[in-house]
């Protein structure tokens, strides 16, 4: 079959580095195409050469059968070649309609006209946004459906999606897997970059590993199962990834919530999570699982309902007041909430306790400061240059491990990880798993919140199911299965008494 692209031995060096070795990859008409590797694995590089960002230091472009030479992105998009990349790009102060055709906005603006071409656009997407709403106000996932949107309003030849669903939840994911079948039907090739696996192998008609900024090899997807990829990424098989529990005491009461309501999206909820213990907390993006984090950590104010924090009574003003009295979170949008981007991996880590570092007339003691967080650094395996580092310099899975490091550090009683390997590859997401493995070895009580289902029975000891704002039921892991999760949050009715009980 004939490619719509080909990259013929592609090589880049940046420096001393070489980030890509003689990598070969194509897409052919009405494929979907995986690419995938850990981070550092070379696949952003690749694609970068693919939408002309980078031009490669050795190395043929190919389209349709004749090579080319990008000066820059506008060249690769005149021949429909559309990136999506995982950090999103929209302008927060315009409109949806107005980000999604922000590249042919003429000098006189019908905002009518306009709104209707982009509520056309999402409505294909099988979501429902308001296009004259203002970008920046929407939730994480449907800022990612406002930058699909944008890339189908062009016409395309090659889409890339990278980590297109890290911040969907199933149900939008098969949405958005629907809408590339479509895509594939009319010709159009598409890459796929994901660490959800899963997913990959769903949609996915062939598959290439990058390791180390080199191919490992191409596979088609009916020739292989899971375990071989994570062995050609990684050189261990899935069952590995997951620390063992049996190290674990579970022991006192150490949170408890009682009928917390707040809002529309948190109704209600009680629940208790114990010293040693990791709890999931399932359900569908909307189901108020963040809301209920937010409440407990004081981001978000509480109506009605108590919290205990080791048999006393905690009523959180602020995430300040939680912090002091023993609870941490990791949030789901880490860039965000997590960490202060442009500041030292010593700043970020030591941020949520800076008693032990600032002596007692107030001045930092540098350092007792680098000693710890070099200290603390080593434990998480985190690789950087040094503590000095700015956050944003450090790969995604890096980044996750310094808002560890911060509770890690704080040491409090409780931790809240709210989908905690966003965006995180196969690699550093079993040492994220360990990492929270040990704060429960430690004996914090740790609830967890994830969209992968496999994190959660992986991980966790048992499984709360929420839905519509109400804790639906509970999961033992003899009823771990993506079923009964999916549907306890969507109709708290589908166990069987001996399957499993209310929360």
């Amino acid at each position: 079959m004939t490619e719509l692209v080909k990259l013929k031995s592609i090589s880049k060096s940046f420096g001393g580095i070489h980030a890509l070795k003689s990598v070969g990859f194509d897409v052919r008409p009405g494929e979907v195409h995986a690419l995938l590797g850990e981070n550092g694995a070379g696949k952003s590089t690749l694609m970068r050469v693919l939408g002309g960002e980078m031009v490669p230091s050795h190395g043929e472009v190919v389209i349709d059968g004749k090579p080319v030479v990008f000066r820059d992105p506008r060249d690769a998009r005149a021949l429909g070649i559309v990136i999506i990349h995982q950090e999103l790009a929209l302008a927060p102060d315009l409109t949806v309609a107005e980000n999604i055709f922000l590249g042919e906005l003429p000098g006189v603006i019908s905002h009518a006209s306009l709104r209707k071409r982009a509520k056309d656009l999402i409505d294909r997407l099988g979501f429902k946004i308001d296009p004259g709403r203002i970008a920046g106000t929407l939730a994480v996932a449907h800022q990612q459906v406002v930058e699909i949107a944008k890339a189908l309003s062009r016409d395309i030849k090659i889409i890339v999606f990278d980590e297109p669903t890290a911040v969907l939840a199933a149900q939008d994911a098969m949405k958005l897997h629907e809408i590339i079948r479509g895509l594939r039907d009319r010709g159009v090739g598409i890459v796929y970059i994901s660490h959800r696996l899963e997913e990959v192998f769903d949609i996915a008609d062939r598959m290439t590993v990058m390791k180390d900024g080199q191919t490992v090899g191409t596979v088609a997807t009916s020739d292989v199962k899971i375990d071989d990829i994570i062995r050609m990424m990684v050189g261990r098989p899935i069952s590995a990834m997951f620390p063992e529990r049996g190290k674990r005491v579970i022991g006192q009461e150490m949170l408890k919530v009682e009928h917390l309501n707040a809002g529309r999206m948190v109704r209600d909820v009680s629940f208790s999570v114990r010293s040693g213990e990791i709890v999931g907390l399932g359900g569908l993006i909307g189901s108020g699982r963040t809301e209920v984090a937010r409440v407990i950590f004081g981001a978000d104010p509480l109506e009605s309902g108590t919290i205990t924090l080791k048999g006393k009574m905690l009523k959180p003003r602020s995430p300040k007041d939680a912090v002091e009295a023993g609870i941490g979170l990791v949030p789901e949008d880490r860039k965000q909430q997590g960490v202060i981007l442009d500041k030292p991996i010593r700043v970020n880590s030591t941020m949520a306790k800076m008693s032990s570092v600032v002596n007692a007339f107030g001045f930092l003691k540098r350092t007792q400061e680098r000693a710890d967080v070099t200290a603390l650094g080593k434990s998480l395996r985190l690789k950087a240059s040094s503590v000095d580092a700015p956050v944003s310099s450090l790969s995604g899975g890096n980044q996750q491990k310094v808002v560890l490091a911060k509770w890690f550090h704080a040491d409090g009683d409780v931790i809240i990880l709210d989908e905690p390997t966003r965006g995180v590859d196969v690699g550093a997401k079993s040492e994220i798993y360990a990492l929270v493995n040990k704060l429960a070895e430690d004996g914090k009580a740790v609830l967890v919140i994830s969209s992968e289902h496999q994190e959660l029975f992986g991980l966790c000891d048992r499984v709360l199911a929420m839905g519509r704002g109400r804790i639906r039921g509970e999961l033992t892991p003899e009823t771990y299965s993506e079923e009964n999760l999916l549907g306890l949050s969507m109709t708290g009715g589908a166990l069987t008494a001996n399957q499993g009980g209310q929360a």
